[in-house]
């Protein structure tokens, strides 16, 4: 039977966001982490990848006489805020079934930035609320979708520059609403909308920043907030050409991580799999009406991320990154009537056995009994369902809870 999951969405939403609060607040004061750091990128000492955040907030801090610190937290939940928000609002009211449920609470998707903080309020939260925020255009809008890309996407890539190797699940999404079957003149505008950012991505590429002008950034910080440039920020020094990107992972590689991750995408996009082999697009769409179904549509439009993952250290990250845009376009694909779903196999095979006892059991393990670690050599984590809750008392009692609740009834 198909309902909404309403109640259920917006209680795990609250609760992750009172964990998202909670972490940021005892992560702002930190020296070691990537949370801040990377927002502490700005202009000062020229234009450099990512700084555009960077520079507001410092432009903010000085105008209001804020601590720098204060004022990226401030912001960062104002950020996470919206990102709630425009999630529940992408969700409610969709018709669920238990292949989808699955889907949707998966470890890699909302829940991820929180089971591993280090990922938490990252820049490419921007992303997110771009493609979230497009969602709620009317299809009707054509010209406000157009330019809605033409303004946004450069500014998009300004933030967070590798936003450019999931292009093609944007250009998805155009040809799909469009329904363009051929190359014609309406594919031709959609692939322009993308031009500017596309420009800016490139001279982002053959730009990086000179050690000179980074030395003036981190001077600037230091004058100004008595802030050092850390982590991400020092990183842009040894990590901005694409030559340094490329060759900062090489000796890493090993047959244990490769096929950890071949895992780790196998199981976390399980669910999601499924409902691609199951599914198809409601007119045909140029060079993907070959195909039977979604399941080698989408590997298609996830292929540029390898270069992402031979770039980035972060691999649970883009693990994260990768499964928003497939699980939001196809989402987004089925609240617009834009693809037909079987169900009837799946409920006839998989799912017609399972009590409810056995599902909630299997939800609870499969939901929140593992994640990917954000760095690519981590290990697979266990039961953030337990950890996150656990964290947070630990914390706040400033012991472990077992040692605090031990003591109070001895």
């Amino acid at each position: 039977m198909k309902k909404n999951i309403n109640l259920q969405l917006s209680y795990y939403l609250i609760i992750l966001f009172f964990f998202a609060v909670f972490f940021l607040f005892q992560k702002h004061h930190v020296a070691n982490d990537s949370t801040i750091s990377e927002w502490l990128i700005n202009y000062e000492g020229g234009f450099t990848k990512r700084g555009l955040i960077g520079q507001i907030s410092f432009y903010i801090a000085n105008l209001f006489s804020i601590n720098l610190r204060d004022t990226i937290f401030i912001f960062q939940i104002l950020t996470v805020g919206i990102y709630f928000l425009l999630i529940y609002f992408f969700l409610k009211n969709i018709e669920v079934n238990k292949i989808l449920i699955f889907a949707i609470f998966t470890p890699i998707f909302i829940l991820y930035p929180i089971a591993e903080i280090e990922v938490l309020a990252r820049k490419e939260l921007f992303v997110f609320i771009y493609l979230l925020a497009y969602s709620f255009i009317p299809l009707r809008k054509k010209n406000h979708k157009f330019f809605y890309k033409l303004i946004f996407f450069p500014i998009v890539v300004l933030i967070w520059e590798p936003v450019v190797f999931f292009i093609l699940f944007l250009f998805f999404l155009d040809l799909i609403e469009n329904k363009i079957n051929k190359v014609n003149k309406k594919f031709f505008v959609q692939i322009f909308s993308y031009v500017p950012g596309i420009v800016v991505a490139i001279y982002i590429a053959l730009n990086p920043i000179s050690e000179e002008n980074h030395a003036l950034m981190a001077n600037s910080l230091l004058e100004n907030f008595n802030e050092k440039c850390y982590m991400s920020c020092e990183l842009l020094k040894t990590k901005s050409s694409l030559y340094q990107q490329f060759e900062g992972n090489l000796g890493r590689y090993s047959f244990v991580i490769l096929f950890r991750y071949f895992l780790i995408f196998l199981i976390g996009f399980g669910p999601l799999f499924l409902l691609l082999l199951n599914s198809k697009p409601t007119s045909d769409i140029l060079f993907f009406k070959m195909f039977k179904n979604l399941f080698f549509p989408f590997l298609i439009l996830l292929s540029p991320i390898i270069l992402l993952f031979a770039m980035g250290y972060d691999w649970g990250r883009w693990v994260n990154i990768s499964y928003f845009f497939s699980i939001t376009t196809f989402i987004y694909m089925s609240k617009n009537n834009m693809l037909h779903f079987s169900y009837k196999f799946l409920e006839k095979n998989i799912f017609k056995k399972i009590n409810r006892k056995i599902f909630v059991i299997l939800i609870i393990f499969y939901c929140f009994g593992w994640n990917p670690k954000t760095v690519m050599t981590g290990d697979v984590a266990s039961f953030p369902g337990y950890r996150i809750p656990y964290k947070v008392l630990k914390i706040t009692l400033k012991e472990s809870p077992t040692s605090y609740f031990k003591r109070l009834i001895n």
